[in-house]
C-alpha cells in the first residue's frame, strides 16, 4: 500500500516538475534570444557606447541562461537518482514478498506431502492386516471344506461353516481390493504434489 501511494505521489509530482523545467528552459532561451537581439541592434546602430552596453547585457544574459541550464541539469540528475532509488526499494519489496510467498507455498506443499505419506503408511498397514486376514480365512475355508468332505455326520453344520468361511473370505478380498485402490490414489496424489513443488522451487530460486 505504501509503495502504491509513493508511486501515485511521484506520478503527480512529475508533471509539475516537467512544467517548471520547461518554463525555466524557455526563460533561458529567451535570455539568449534577447542577448542576441541586443547585440544585433548594437552592431546595426554603430554606436560604441551602445555596443559596450549590449556586450555587457549579452554576457549577463548568457551567464544567467547558463546558470539556469546548469541548475536544471543538476536537478534532473538528482530527480533521476531519486527515481532509481525508489525503483530499487520497490523491487526489493517485491522480491521479499515473492520470496515469502514461495516459502509459504513450499511449506504448504511439504505439509500436504507429509499428510498423504502418513495416510499412505496407515493404509499400507491396513492392507497388510487385511491380507493376513484373507489368508487366514482362506485357510479356514479349506479346512472346513475338508471337514465337509470327510465327515458323513454333521454334514449340514460343516457346510454351514464352510459357507460362513467363504463369505468372510470374500469380504476380506473385497476389503483388500478397496485398500489397494485407495493406496493407488494416494500414491498418485503424492507424486503430483512432488511434481508441483519441484518447479515452484526452481522458479523461486
Amino acid at each position: 500500500m505504501s509503495s502504491q501511494q509513493s508511486q501515485q505521489s511521484q506520478a503527480s509530482r512529475t508533471p509539475a516538475r516537467r512544467r517548471q523545467r520547461s518554463t525555466r528552459l524557455v526563460v533561458a532561451v529567451a535570455l539568449l534570444a534577447a542577448a542576441a537581439a541586443i547585440v544585433v541592434g548594437a552592431v546595426a546602430s554603430s554606436s560604441a557606447g551602445f555596443t559596450a552596453v549590449a556586450a555587457v547585457l549579452a554576457v549577463l544574459a548568457g551567464a544567467a541562461a547558463t546558470r539556469i541550464t546548469h541548475s536544471e541539469l543538476m536537478l534532473a540528475r538528482r530527480e533521476a537518482a531519486q527515481d532509481r532509488a525508489v525503483q530499487a526499494q520497490e523491487y526489493r519489496a517485491l522480491t521479499e514478498r515473492r520470496t515469502a510467498e514461495a516459502a509459504v507455498f513450499a511449506a504448504d506443499m511439504r505439509r500436504k506431502i507429509v499428510e498423504r505419506e502418513e495416510a499412505l503408511d496407515v493404509l499400507e498397514r491396513a492392507l497388510s492386516s487385511a491380507q493376513r486376514n484373507a489368508a487366514e480365512q482362506t485357510l479356514k475355508r479349506g479346512q472346513e471344506a475338508r471337514r465337509a468332505d470327510a465327515a458323513e455326520r454333521g454334514r449340514t453344520a460343516a457346510e454351514q461353516g464352510r459357507e460362513d468361511a467363504e463369505t468372510r473370505a470374500a469380504e476380506a478380498i473385497v476389503v483388500v481390493a478397496e485398500l489397494e485402490a485407495e493406496i493407488d490414489v494416494l500414491r498418485a496424489e503424492v507424486e503430483a504434489l512432488h511434481a508441483a513443488a519441484a518447479p515452484r522451487g526452481h522458479r523461486s530460486a
